[in-house]
């Protein structure tokens, strides 16, 4: 009997080509989706055994398509499938139970042992991303963001990517003022003087 796999990725040819090594297998694709929210849909719908999620996809991206799921009890293996993993994405996948990890870097040689890991019961990560995430978490214990309120944090966060006082403001709900002197608190609490450090900071301790 067939063990059922959804598949998610927003481009076409990875998805045929996770098909194609699933094909001989005793895997079977039943549902190829492009976005977060088909992800959501057809776990939903279909009940597949195992979930692969790209990390990086429209309407929902693979993390937050396995924190909903986590969020709403389902604890199915899910396999994340990314080309690289930024430090955040990596502790926050790992904090919310992900059962796989694959680099697509050579990946078609070990996704059939993966899935075949994780619907076993067992986790199939890497050895070196796991090292990596235990590094950047003893790093973190001593970061400087410790400091900050949980709506500070927030807000260096959405500095750190871009985002104007003016968006912040909105996003928060507050005046600009109240942004501009919130966020000079925050960079005297981390020590630095400008967005461009901040980023960097940001960068340094796996939140970027």
């Amino acid at each position: 009997m067939s063990i059922r796999v959804l598949l998610a990725d927003d481009h076409p040819f990875i998805r045929s080509g996770v098909e194609s090594v699933l094909r001989d297998s005793e895997f079977e694709v039943v549902a190829a989706v492009g976005t977060g929210a088909e992800a959501l849909a057809g776990v939903a719908r279909l009940d597949p055994a195992v979930a692969i999620l790209d990390v990086r996809m429209p309407e929902g991206d693979g993390l937050e398509v396995l924190q909903a799921m986590r969020g709403r009890g389902d604890e199915r293996p899910v396999v994340l499938l990314t080309a690289d993993l930024e430090d955040g994405v990596l502790l926050a996948a790992l904090e919310a139970g992900v059962q796989g990890i694959v680099l697509k870097q050579g990946g078609e040689d070990h996704l059939l042992e993966c899935l075949r890991e994780v619907h076993a019961g067992r986790r199939w990560i890497p050895a070196e991303l796991l090292d990596h995430a235990e590094r950047v978490g003893e790093a973190r214990a001593n970061s400087p963001f410790k400091r900050l309120t949980p709506r500070e944090a927030e807000m260096a966060w959405q500095v750190g990517k871009g985002m104007r006082n003016q968006d912040i403001a909105q996003r928060f709900e507050l005046s600009e003022g109240a942004v501009k002197f919130a966020l000079h608190t925050v960079f005297k609490k981390l020590g630095v003087t400008t967005r461009t450090e901040l980023a960097l900071l940001l960068q340094r301790y796996g939140y970027l």
